[in-house]
């Protein structure tokens, strides 16, 4: 069965330790640009949400690249990248609603969450368990739903 990665905003401190994980598991750095999730911090609320790829069922990362570097992996049901195949058009970080798919100049690469490959360094260093590792059930992915629901009403009103 499928994993990924459990978003839990109500225990996030906003620490940013997956941040740093990820760009050194990633880069070797901790350039936060490296990194695959990105802690974004509502004041006004009081909440700080780690985001990063949601490997939507009906991904438009995949529906928009045109040489097919952006795919779902049969195997495990992740949106993965392919360097070799990609053109760089970037059309997979304009399409991604959450704006979770994004270009790094640096390393003229496209950075989106690949759990690691099933060990996700974000998990292992978060000090409050914001983030869990667990199965992709109904039960699971129907919270993570409930969740951006909730997510996309604090975001429509959260004030200029």
């Amino acid at each position: 069965m499928a994993k990924m990665v459990m978003v839990h905003p109500d225990r996030c401190v906003g620490c940013k330790s997956c941040v740093a994980a990820c760009a050194f598991a990633h880069e070797g750095s901790q350039r936060p640009e490296a990194s695959r999730i990105h802690i974004y911090s509502f004041q006004y609320e009081g909440v700080n949400v780690p985001m990063m790829c949601q490997h939507c069922s009906d991904a438009a990362c995949v529906a928009v690249c045109p040489t097919g570097a952006m795919h779902r992996n049969p195997e495990t049901a992740l949106i993965e990248w392919d360097d070799s195949r990609c053109i760089r058009c970037r059309m997979c970080t304009m399409a991604c609603p959450f704006g979770n798919t994004v270009y790094d100049a640096l390393t003229d690469s496209i950075l989106k969450c690949d759990v690691c490959q099933g060990d996700p360094a974000c998990v292992k260093v978060c000090p409050s368990d914001a983030l869990e590792y667990v199965e992709d059930t109904v039960s699971t992915t129907s919270r993570q739903k409930s969740f951006a629901s909730r997510l996309k009403d604090v975001i429509q009103d959260y004030p200029a």
